[in-house]
């Protein structure tokens, strides 16, 4: 039962197309009867009155020797004796036309002018010869402009353009629209977002393609799926040793040198837990809201001193998915305490239709080289932080959410009128949140 099941579509598809192909040579050989039909006809009427001449002659000559029906059984041709034959019923417009340009030719081309009659019961003419005893006509048939088969190079030219034709409808439904669709997954893929599959349409090739993206796009959504939740259960077993140290640390017999170190690594491993939650959360699922990010800011800073954190924020309003976005500056905000010096500065304005959010520190940075290795997941440029609850996940989460809200993040130095020695710079574009998004 699979084979007819597999073919099913295939001879479906072979039928349609068949069809559209005869409907397209159909439609061009009769485009092109209607514009060259009359240029075929006339250059047959030439190719006729060349051919009759020649037979005009030869069997005028015939007939001063021999009788009309000698000639006529000898020669083949149809020959009559009457007066002039009859033109009831009258010929159709198009036939007493040909009439008159086979008499202009034939006259171009003999020494006298012979009559030439239509014949309406038929498609044919009658042509006067010159006897010297009895009126004797001869019958030539001429061919319909709508006669069958069509002539050879109309034929040829409307085979051609509709091949041509419906080779276009098919690059264009079976192979261009398709890739067209498939072209727009890939940007969705491209900027993050989970697209559904893409229906398996088109040429056998493209149906292959898409099969094989779709399949893709199935692998790479299990795979964070996975990832979300093998970082969700490790920060979730995590929780249960946190739980129980906390528990143990309330007990009196523990000396104060040892509670305190308790107490750190117990921040160690809650900032750990807190990175990992944030690194499988990710903020795709977030709906945008529009959000004046200066109050935004000014809320994460609420847990630092003045002192220590200084703000310096412009009124600056902007679509996007305030927990995620929140979570990022909280990272920037987090690291140039832990690996620059305070002062920080945290700086917002708007920029060429965008939202920067600078964050600025004191201390010396990081080489321009490293960057994109800072960038990565799990990557720490000092090994010695993974002992105070750096998991090396801060930036990566940072440039995950910049990605997702189409924005940039990058990093530099200062200059002279700089607030700090060391900057990371996230870029996010001013967009208006959409009604019902």
């Amino acid at each position: 039962m699979r084979a007819p099941r597999r073919w099913s579509p295939l001879l479906a598809a072979l039928l349609r197309w068949s069809a559209l192909g005869l409907g397209s040579w159909a439609l061009c050989l009769l485009a092109l009867q209607l514009l060259f039909g009359r240029q075929v006809e006339a250059l047959q009427t030439v190719q006729l009155g060349r051919n009759l001449a020649l037979n005009v002659r030869l069997t005028e000559l015939s007939l001063e020797r021999y009788p009309p029906h000698l000639v006529s059984e000898l020669t083949g041709l149809q020959l009559a004796v009457v007066n002039k034959p009859s033109s009831q019923p009258p010929p159709p417009p198009a036939l007493a036309q040909q009439a008159n340009a086979l008499q202009q030719e034939l006259c171009r081309r003999l020494a006298h002018c012979p009559m030439v009659v239509a014949n309406g019961s038929s498609w044919d003419v009658w042509v006067e010869l010159i006897s010297p005893l009895e009126p004797i006509w001869l019958r030539v048939s001429l061919r319909s402009p709508m006669a069958w088969p069509p002539e050879p190079t109309l034929l040829v030219l409307s085979l051609l353009g509709a091949g041509i034709s419906c080779g276009a409808l098919f690059l264009l439904l079976e192979v261009e629209r398709p890739l067209r669709g498939l072209e727009k997954a890939l940007v969705r893929v491209g900027d993050g977002d989970e697209p559904e599959a893409v229906a398996a349409r088109g040429a056998p090739e493209v149906r292959r393609i898409t099969h094989h993206f779709n399949a893709m796009v199935e692998r790479l959504a299990a795979n964070r799926r996975d990832r979300a939740t093998m970082l969700a259960g490790i920060a979730h077993d995590l929780r249960a040793p946190i739980t129980r140290l906390q528990f143990r640390l309330s007990m009196p017999t523990l000396s104060t040198q040892e509670r305190d170190r308790c107490s750190g690594d117990l921040q160690s491993l809650e900032r750990i837990t807190g990175q990992f939650l944030l690194f499988a959360g990710g903020g795709d699922g977030e709906v945008a809201v529009e959000v004046p990010l200066d109050q935004l800011l000014a809320e994460l800073s609420t847990s630092h001193a003045p002192e220590q954190l200084e703000l310096q924020l412009d009124s600056v309003q902007a679509c996007i998915k305030p927990v995620a976005l929140s979570r990022a500056v909280a990272n920037l905000i987090d690291n140039a305490f832990s690996y620059g010096s305070a002062p920080v500065v945290v700086r917002l304005f708007e920029r060429a239709n965008q939202a920067v959010i600078e964050v600025w520190d004191q201390g010396d940075g990081m080489p321009a080289d490293q960057w994109e290795r800072a960038l990565q997941p799990f990557q720490r440029l000092d090994e010695s932080r993974g002992q105070q609850g750096h998991c090396g996940l801060g930036l990566a989460i940072v440039a995950h959410v910049a990605r997702i809200h189409g924005g940039d993040l990058s990093c530099g130095f200062s200059d002279h009128d700089a607030p700090g020695r060391f900057v990371i710079r996230l870029c996010l574009p001013l967009n208006l949140c959409k009604p019902g998004v």
